[in-house]
């Protein structure tokens, strides 16, 4: 829930009101210590090395004889960037633009580019990114490596933008894959987390920049897909769209769409500010969870907020820094997310049973989104199979066991959910799924494991392929 310029000023009173400084809860000052962005799940790992470009990858990956496992923006939240005892190769260093085509709008980047450098090099050419997060923090490698997916209308997850891959393969061998050849690795590399082998370069289609205008309605929930398919699948120039659930009873769609617009500019801005604080954003959240009434104030302030018009390019819109989520510490408490995906022929009996879950257990959820992908059948541990809608779950937990504890209890009630609807869940956050669950959810995660051990990448693991035995 990001605050455009006229909502942080509207909000600026609250954070006038909470004599608040920022503190800062670090992760362990051990340098072998992977820490993620939750603070949570932090793994020790023998050896980290900054890798360069392929050539790096393929000398660290001959030398190294025990495990190695991939990191990048260390978004993920279950260890799916470190194994215990392993190599970590980080992928940071590698952040250099291959190339740039602007007439066929293609761009080729090293692995370890953020989508906001690209961005930065795009822009200038009147060029967007196609097909990415709602934030601009993560590296293009990992987006790839966890199949990711936006509020981009029509466009499916990224695997539908990328053009190429450059793969260093367990025994060094580097590759070039792509949809027609060795399509089996490239299908297996997205969605893969590092199983397959390590992406150094990836090939991207881009879009045209544009102004982008944002209209705003509220739907009843058993309403809104057949509000979706006539107001936003079927009309031209839509480009971005989520439904926001909001406690208590989250029932009631508040529908956000961003489209085409030749309408005058709101925010001059062409790219958001890399180094902005976002100070009101935190408080707001933090209101949000800590005083009384504080879930009425999305519905209240933020969303009146929401209702007003906004004419943004596109690329500011795409954007958007994921600090404006962080929490002001994480000494007793953090942020995390989890992400279902359900069938749209089964929306209206997943979403009554999803609200009526929300309100029969505190799970501590602040905001659920609604999204949608269209099918992705080729990607070997897709998580859109067909049409789904994605059910994006912000939420609030502490930190201590027995709340961790919680938290497993009430995912794998949120897992079974979505199994019980022919739905899926999403693998980059906390492992709490059982290994039935895992197997359920990603039934070619068998042929997955047999392509690791074709190719010899057994070595290639994090703690998610550790523990589910791929």
């Amino acid at each position: 829930m990001p605050l455009d310029q006229s909502r942080r000023k509207a909000m600026a009173s609250i954070a006038g009101a909470l004599a608040l400084g920022p503190a800062h809860a670090e992760c362990p000052d051990d340098p072998l210590a992977i820490c993620n962005i939750t603070h949570l799940n932090t793994v020790r790992v023998a050896q980290i090395r900054q890798v360069q470009d392929a050539q790096d990858v393929r000398a660290a990956l001959r030398r190294w004889p025990g495990h190695l496992c991939v990191g990048g923006g260390r978004y993920s939240m279950g260890g799916q960037t470190a194994v215990d005892g392993g190599l970590q190769l980080d992928m940071r260093s590698m952040k250099q633009l291959v190339s740039l085509d602007p007439a066929r709008r293609i761009a080729r980047v090293q692995a370890g580019m953020r989508w906001r450098d690209l961005q930065a090099i795009v822009d200038p050419h009147g060029l967007a990114v196609r097909t990415m997060q709602s934030y601009s923090n993560f590296t293009v490698g990992g987006s790839v490596s966890v199949n990711c997916h936006g509020r981009y209308v029509g466009h499916g997850p990224v695997s539908a933008s990328v053009r190429a891959l450059q793969i260093v393969l367990p025994d060094g061998e580097i590759m070039e894959a792509n949809r027609h050849n060795h399509a089996d690795l490239f299908h297996a590399a997205i969605g893969g987390y590092g199983g397959a082998g390590v992406v150094t370069e990836v090939e991207l289609d881009l879009d045209e920049n544009f102004p982008l205008e944002r209209k705003t309605a509220h739907v009843p929930l058993q309403d809104y897909p057949a509000w979706f398919a006539a107001n936003i699948q079927a009309k031209p120039g839509v480009l971005l769209h989520n439904a926001d659930l909001s406690a208590p009873g989250f029932d009631k769609p508040h529908c956000v769409t961003w489209v085409r617009s030749d309408k005058p500019l709101t925010v001059a801005d062409r790219l958001t500010d890399p180094g902005a604080s976002y100070a009101t954003e935190k408080l707001f959240i933090w209101a949000m969870t800590e005083l009384p009434g504080g879930t009425s104030l999305r519905r209240k302030v933020a969303m009146p907020l929401e209702d007003r018009t906004a004419v943004v390019w596109r690329n500011f819109e795409a954007s958007l820094d994921a600090a404006q989520l962080e929490p002001w510490n994480r000494n007793r408490s953090t942020y995390v997310l989890q992400e279902y995906f359900v069938p749209a022929r089964h929306f209206a009996s997943y979403v009554r049973q999803l609200s009526r879950l929300m309100q029969q257990v505190d799970t501590g959820t602040l905001n659920i989104s609604i999204r949608h992908a269209s099918a992705d059948p080729q990607v070997l541990m897709s998580w859109a199979r067909e049409e789904v809608f994605c059910f994006v779950v912000y939420y609030k937990q502490q930190v201590n066991q027995r709340a961790q504890d919680f938290v497993g209890q009430w995912t794998r009630a949120m897992i079974d959910l979505s199994l019980k609807h022919e739905g899926t869940y999403y693998l980059p956050y906390q492992l709490h799924a059982t290994q039935a669950q895992f197997d359920r959810a990603y039934p070619k995660a068998a042929l997955f494991r047999n392509l690791r051990k074709q190719l010899g990448a057994a070595r290639l693991t994090n703690m998610m392929w550790s523990r589910y035995a791929v």
